[in-house]
């Protein structure tokens, strides 16, 4: 049966936080995301992780991109990391991203990467081997649509965040059948692949391994624009980093995504909405939600 997410329900989920805190209370998150032509994705996934009560964000990006992405961050650190000839992630940056990953709390890995050959090969190789909560999105999902058996494997916490594309090509199916039975879709990666599914869409799914199913009410047509999926994959890892377990990130994370779309309808309208907007507003989703708790 499918449950609606609620907002008592969510507000029981809100990380508690007390005056004594800093920002070594609230995890630390990696993101591993970009490439030439897709640096956007990269700052609004850090970012919105930053808005979601991450202590601190370190964002890993191809090395090619460092001058451009360091002259548009403010709060998120970066670390340079091996590139390929098309300035995305090369095989060689595991290395560097693993270490990378060991003294952080959670990655977020996939916003706009591409699905370069050798790129494919670094997310197999994190996947594979990062032991972190992670939130895998975008093209790194892709990348394991064409290695499940990674996906299976992959013990440690972990959210899936697909759109109904992405979506078809880990079940091996179209677009139109994955909308068609949106409920059956995600309850079924969810089974197959042992993690959380975030199926993102009108009323977004969350579905677990053990077969409960959430749907989310709150979000609007504005949302359906280049970039929201990267707040989004930033909002659950930020989440991550600060000790949720996937299935709680993943409803809070998407709940509060909602809202923060809702605000920025009201703000900008929704026909004029773009994803930084959502970023914009998510102080306002989060104190909607802490003020009456």
């Amino acid at each position: 049966m499918t449950e609606e997410l609620t907002r008592s329900y969510i507000q029981s989920l809100l990380p508690k936080r007390v005056a004594t805190d800093h920002k070594g209370s609230f995890g630390h998150l990696l993101v591993l995301a970009g490439a030439r032509g897709y640096i956007g994705a990269p700052l609004l996934c850090s970012q919105a992780a930053a808005r979601s009560g991450a202590g601190l964000v370190t964002l890993g990006i191809p090395y090619a991109l460092g001058d451009i992405i360091d002259t548009r961050v403010l709060e998120v650190m970066t670390l340079r990391l091996s590139c390929t000839d098309k300035e995305s992630f090369a095989l060689e940056a595991r290395g560097q991203a693993l270490a990378a990953a060991t003294i952080r709390d959670a990655v977020v890995l996939g916003p706009g990467i591409t699905t370069h050959p050798e790129t494919c090969e670094f997310v197999y190789a994190i996947a594979t081997a990062c032991n972190k909560p992670m939130v895998l999105d975008a093209d790194a999902l892709n990348a394991l649509s064409r290695s499940k058996s990674t996906l299976q494997e992959r013990i440690t916490p972990t959210v899936l965040t697909p759109h109904p594309g992405e979506m078809a090509r880990l079940l091996n199916t179209t677009t139109e059948k994955v909308q068609a039975k949106r409920e059956k879709s995600a309850q079924s990666l969810a089974s197959q692949c042992g993690h959380v599914v975030v199926l993102k869409g009108h009323h977004t799914l969350i579905a677990t391994p053990q077969g409960k199913l959430w749907k989310n009410t709150t979000g609007n047509h504005g949302m359906a624009t280049g970039g929201a999926g990267d707040v989004l994959s930033g909002i659950i890892g930020g989440l991550l980093a600060q000790g949720m377990a996937p299935k709680s990130a993943a409803c809070l994370g998407v709940y509060i995504h909602g809202v923060a779309g809702d605000f920025a309808a009201q703000e900008k309208s929704a026909r004029g909405m773009i994803a930084s907007d959502l970023i914009e507003a998510l102080p306002q989703a989060w104190n909607s939600l802490e003020s009456e708790v």
